[in-house]
């Protein structure tokens, strides 16, 4: 059931790459964790690689639980700072936050080969995507938690 009953939304099997918008974004410098320019100007990237981008900011912005919006952009890996959980758990639970957070874009098919290491206050994870465009791989990205 709808909260709008009168709007209806279109099916994941009517989504595809000739009903969404080619997703554009800034080109990204993952490792730096910066934009990458080029002669004053940004680089703008397309299709696979913009969604890449966009799962990046996804995964660094923290979801916040008591909005209106539970599933809002971004992740919940926060949450498992200071709990009393083993190593094998939270690294679980990062794995589950990740998928969730990128799932929820029409863009993405598959997230697989995620891995998570906590050093510190720092998560290191990697990942391999499947996007409506091809597959997408982030290698060794560093989130501050």
């Amino acid at each position: 059931m709808s909260l709008f009953p009168l709007i209806s939304t279109p099916d994941e099997s009517e989504l595809s790459s000739s009903t969404l918008p080619l997703p554009r974004e800034v080109a990204w410098d993952f490792g730096k964790d910066q934009p990458i320019w080029r002669g004053g100007n940004p680089v703008f990237v397309t299709g696979a690689d913009a969604v890449l981008v966009w799962a990046w900011n996804a995964i660094k912005t923290e979801r916040y639980r008591h909005d209106v919006f539970t599933h809002a952009y971004g992740q919940d890996i926060a949450a498992l700072v200071g709990k009393p959980y083993s190593e094998g758990v939270r690294q679980s639970e990062a794995v589950r936050c990740i998928r969730e957070a990128l799932m929820i874009s029409p863009y993405v098919e598959a997230v697989d080969q995620v891995s998570v290491q906590f050093l510190g206050s720092e998560l290191k994870l990697s990942f391999m995507m499947k996007t409506i465009y091809g597959e997408v791989t982030l290698k060794d990205g560093t989130i501050s938690i």
